[in-house]
């Protein structure tokens, strides 16, 4: 794909609920402290409804939805230091600490108080062109291609550190909740990280994916409770919540091991309920998990690339986001759905 000219890109606006449009933008130069990416890929996932679904504060206002972002560096602005025209790189949900807030003054870059929010507050991925913070720019390893690395920028980076950072010992029990886009890649993970892994979901259809996937066991909650099925092999050190179901997620609390966490890592418009005792007794807990931080998003890749870690991805051009952001939000995607920016 070319733009029309030299001083315009194309970009897909949404605005209100489902109301898609091509346009043609002007090119600008970046601001300070920014650079323009020419866009290569943009994954489509479950937080782009915010932008389509016209869950913001004016959904009158049209915004560029897409957060998981690759694209290589034609302009920098100025003040921006370590990042040059030409290099490959990536752009995820959080679009750069602020380095100035209470958060970002105690390193913890992830809940900057002042840091654009990809294709949700600011305009994303969906388009041959895009402007970001170099604090939220990610270097993408030679290894990974652009349709690669996408979804490992987000829907990755999201699983990698929820269980990254979980205190457990090796060959500990891992679940994983829910085998879709988040899960798929949950299950890689959890196996590389040294975990043994069980996957909980319903019906038996994606048993023989979930063992290719690293799953040792297969847990089928259409027919036994998940978290009496997980306490008969041991309890788990930690579950990866991935379904955007609290209902769900509720049975969960149960199978875990003492001092077990449950990982929420899907967004679900329904509460989380649990007994008390069940993380009183156990010293269990529920924790939300929110992505990463651009350095710690490096890190994953290197991880990825590694330990083999790859999304399953449907490819569709530009032209068609509107049809790869319907048929992401139906759940039939296998498993995540990449947008070529370039076709």
């Amino acid at each position: 794909m070319t733009t029309a000219s030299k001083s315009t890109y194309r970009a897909v606006e949404a605005r209100g609920s489902r109301q898609f449009t091509l346009v043609e933008r002007q090119i600008r130069e970046p601001a300070p402290g920014e650079v323009r990416l020419r866009a290569l890929t943009c994954g489509v996932c479950h937080t782009d409804a915010m932008a389509a679904e016209g869950l913001r504060e004016d959904p009158s206002q049209p915004i560029v939805p897409g957060h998981e972002i690759v694209g290589v560096i034609e302009a920098v602005g100025a003040g921006v230091r370590g990042w040059q025209a030409g290099e490959r790189v990536g752009v995820g949900f959080l679009g750069g600490h602020c380095g100035a807030c209470q958060s970002c003054r105690r390193g913890d870059f992830v809940n900057c108080a002042d840091q654009p929010r990809t294709g949700t507050s600011v305009d994303g991925g969906y388009a041959e062109v895009v402007y970001a913070r170099a604090s939220g720019l990610v270097r993408i390893p030679a290894e990974l291609s652009a349709v690669e690395a996408a979804p490992l920028l987000c829907a990755g980076l999201t699983t990698y550190s929820a269980l990254a950072g979980l205190d457990a010992r090796p060959g500990a029990l891992v679940a994983v909740q829910g085998i879709g886009g988040l899960g798929h890649l949950g299950l890689q993970y959890a196996r590389a990280l040294g975990y043994r892994v069980a996957a909980i979901a319903r019906g038996t259809d994606k048993a023989a994916l979930a063992a290719e996937l690293g799953a040792e066991h297969y847990i089928d909650s259409r027919t036994e409770d998940p978290g009496e099925a997980l306490q008969r092999l041991g309890g788990a050190a930690a579950i990866v919540a991935t379904a955007a179901s609290g209902a769900s997620m509720s049975p969960l609390v149960a199978g875990l091991a003492p001092r077990g966490v449950l990982l929420v890592l899907g967004a679900a418009g329904d509460p989380i309920t649990v007994n008390t005792t069940d993380l009183i007794f156990g010293t269990r807990s529920i924790t939300g998990c929110l992505t990463g931080s651009s350095i710690e998003n490096e890190d994953n890749l290197a991880f990825s690339v590694r330990g083999g870690i790859r999304a399953m991805n449907e490819v569709l051009p530009m032209s068609e986001a509107p049809k790869a952001y319907e048929h992401m939000l139906s759940g039939n995607a296998r498993f995540r759905v990449v947008l070529d920016l370039t076709a």
